[in-house]
């Protein structure tokens, strides 16, 4: 779930190209990109796209928020096609990851599909109330297990706070929107799913989205969302571990083992605790799952 690239879903073209892309997920988009006018007919495009695919676990649909009847239409919409997910928008909290999982549980029950078997990843910071509530997702509740990402936004955000500045003249997020990476981040580890990166407009400059992409994973971000197929291959390229960083996790695990029982070792000059082996152990993990070698 290194990449996830946004495709308009009453646009057949760009969702072509979004599923023949490399993304490791083309989220097919019902939302911001579908004007209300379009939403019906993008709702049987995407389904049709789904359908279609022989490899349908990789496509996700953002739906529209769970508040809205356009909701409901979606779903009914897209879940007999069987998406590898949803995508929730403007989450406000684990209650709404609640009321999805209901949805879900119905329509999967009346479509065959074993139960549990639609993923949910949520945007957890486009409204005020929803700042708040980015703890929430590592509670119990009903469909905690569907839960696999939690990603942030600044867009929707500053419309909410009626903000005409999102960055600072360095071009930085300005703190509010800092403080929205860093709870979607921190909720996201709280609640064991992984944390994905909002977009970057400025889709053509990709010697700063590299660095971006860079900075974030090694903040503990584990993907990025992408709006435009140019944008993927970097970001695959930064969040996938470097030959250099394996050995080197690889190396901490081995000197752990070497000293069975031991808090701290030494390794090429530097003190390592368990924090550290843990840190390695998780990087081989995803390497693992990713197939990187």
């Amino acid at each position: 779930m290194r990449s996830w690239l946004f495709a308009p879903g009453d646009s057949e073209k760009k969702m072509g190209k979004a599923i023949a892309s490399p993304a490791d997920i083309a989220l097919l988009d019902l939302e911001d990109s579908v004007s209300p006018e379009n939403k019906p007919a993008a709702r049987a495009m995407v389904a049709e796209q789904i359908a279609a695919s022989d490899n349908a676990a990789r496509l996700w649909v953002r739906i529209n928020p769970i508040s809205t009847a356009d909701c409901i239409s979606d779903l009914a919409a897209i879940i007999p096609a069987r998406p590898g997910g949803v995508f929730l928008p403007k989450a406000e909290g684990a209650a709404d990851i609640t009321q999805l999982h209901h949805y879900l549980t119905a329509l999967e029950a009346a479509n065959g599909i074993p139960q549990g078997r639609t993923l949910i990843a949520a945007l957890v910071t486009e409204t005020a109330a929803a700042m708040f509530r980015t703890g929430e997702y590592a509670g119990n509740y009903p469909g905690k297990t569907r839960l696999v990402a939690m990603s942030w936004g600044a867009e929707d955000l500053s419309s909410a706070l009626g903000a005409r500045e999102q960055r600072g003249p360095d071009g930085e997020y300005s703190h509010t929107y800092e403080m929205a990476r860093s709870l979607c981040l921190i909720g996201a580890s709280a609640a064991g799913v992984a944390p994905i990166e909002t977009v970057q407009p400025e889709f053509r400059d990709l010697e700063a989205l590299e660095r971006r992409a860079k900075s974030v994973r090694a903040q503990g971000f584990r993907g990025m969302l992408a709006i435009h197929p140019a944008q993927v291959d970097p970001i695959n390229a930064a969040f996938t571990p470097s030959a250099e960083e394996l050995a080197h996790a690889r190396a901490v695990v081995q000197a752990f083992a070497d000293h069975p029982g031991a808090g701290v070792v030494a390794l090429d000059g530097a003190m390592l605790d368990r924090p550290h082996l843990a840190l390695a152990q998780r990087l081989l993990a995803e390497a693992s799952a990713a197939q990187v070698k």
